[in-house]
C-alpha cells in the first residue's frame, strides 16, 4: 500500500481533490493546515502524481509506510542554502565587491558543471583573501537566517532521539555557532585560514567535498547504527548527492535539478519542517 503525503504552505482543498483524483486515493487524511496524506493511491500513476503536484505547487511524498519518526538516528543537513538562507562564501566576498565572480562558481558548483569541488572552493577562498574577521561576524549576524522550519525540525528530531549533524562544504566560522545555537551534536566544514585579523585565501587540512560529507555520514551511521531507512539527509547542491545517497530519507530542499533527479524526496515549497509530516509522532 502507498501512501502520497501532500504539502504546501497553503495547501489549497480543491487542490487536494485534483491531486487525490489523479493518485485514485482510496481515502483522504489532514494532518494539519499544511499537509494531508492520500492513502491507498495508483502507483502507477506516480509520473502524473508527480507532474500534477509540480503544476499545482505542492510538494508531494511517496511512502509505502509511514513509520514512527522515533525510529530513525540519524538527521543529517547540509548548511549553505538548505539549513540557512544564503551561501556564506558569496556573501563574505560581497564585502570585497567579489560577489558576482564567486556566485558564479558557487552556482556552477551547485548545479554540478564543476567537478572538482574542492579546485573550485580554493578558486573562490583565493578571491576572500584580505577580508577581516569583523567582515566575517558582520555576515553571521546580518545575512544569515535560518531557513523555516528549521528549528522546528531539529528540536522534534533531538526529542526523538535523534543524533543531529550538520556537514558542510563552507566553514567553520559558521557551522560552530550553529552548532552551539541550536544544540547540534556534530557539525563538520571547511577552516578558513586567518593571520593578523585577516583571511589569507587559504584552506586549512582536508576540505570537506562530496565523498568529505558522504564520510562523515557513514561515521555517524556506523557509531548509531542507523540502517539507511533510519537516516534523513537535506541537501541542495551536487556536492550533496553522495550524503544523499546514504539515506532513505533523502531530501533535495529548494534544490537544483540534478539533485531532485536524484533523491527520493523534494521540498520545493515547504519548510524543512515538512519532513516531520511523513511520520507517525
Amino acid at each position: 500500500m502507498t501512501h502520497l503525503v501532500i504539502q504546501a504552505p497553503n495547501l489549497n482543498p480543491t487542490h487536494v481533490e485534483k491531486i487525490a483524483a489523479v493518485a485514485q486515493a482510496a481515502s483522504i487524511k489532514r494532518i494539519n493546515s499544511t499537509a494531508t496524506c492520500l492513502q491507498n493511491i495508483d502507483v502507477e500513476e506516480q509520473e502524473l502524481i508527480r507532474q500534477t503536484c509540480d503544476a499545482l505547487g505542492v510538494d508531494g511524498a511517496f511512502l509505502e509506510e509511514i513509520k514512527p519518526f522515533s525510529d530513525c538516528r540519524v538527521l543529517a543537513m547540509d548548511m549553505d542554502s538548505t539549513l540557512i538562507n544564503i551561501e556564506c562564501i558569496d556573501e563574505i566576498a560581497d564585502m570585497v565587491g567579489r560577489k558576482p565572480e564567486v556566485a558564479a562558481i558557487t552556482e556552477a558548483a551547485m548545479r554540478g558543471e564543476i567537478k572538482d569541488f574542492a579546485e573550485s572552493l580554493r578558486r573562490r577562498v583565493a578571491l576572500l583573501q584580505g577580508v577581516s574577521v569583523h567582515d566575517l561576524d558582520k555576515v553571521f549576524e546580518e545575512r544569515l537566517r535560518l531557513n523555516a522550519g528549521a528549528e522546528k525540525l531539529i528540536q522534534t528530531a533531538q526529542a526523538a532521539g535523534l543524533k543531529t549533524m550538520l556537514v558542510s562544504g563552507g566553514f567553520t566560522l559558521y557551522t560552530e555557532r550553529l552548532k552551539e545555537r541550536l544544540g547540534l551534536d556534530f557539525a563538520f566544514a571547511n577552516t578558513l585560514e586567518i593571520e593578523q585579523g585577516k583571511l589569507t585565501g587559504k584552506v586549512l587540512g582536508d576540505i570537506v567535498d562530496a565523498q568529505g560529507k558522504a564520510d562523515h555520514l557513514t561515521w555517524l551511521a556506523k557509531e548509531t547504527r542507523a540502517e539507511p531507512s533510519q537516516i534523513i539527509a537535506l541537501g541542495d547542491g551536487a556536492n550533496d548527492l553522495k550524503m544523499l545517497a546514504l539515506s532513505y530519507y533523502s531530501v533535495a530542499y529548494r534544490a537544483k535539478p540534478i539533485v531532485r533527479q536524484q533523491t527520493r524526496f523534494s521540498l520545493n515549497v515547504s519548510g524543512l519542517d515538512a519532513v516531520l509530516n511523513w511520520f507517525k509522532h
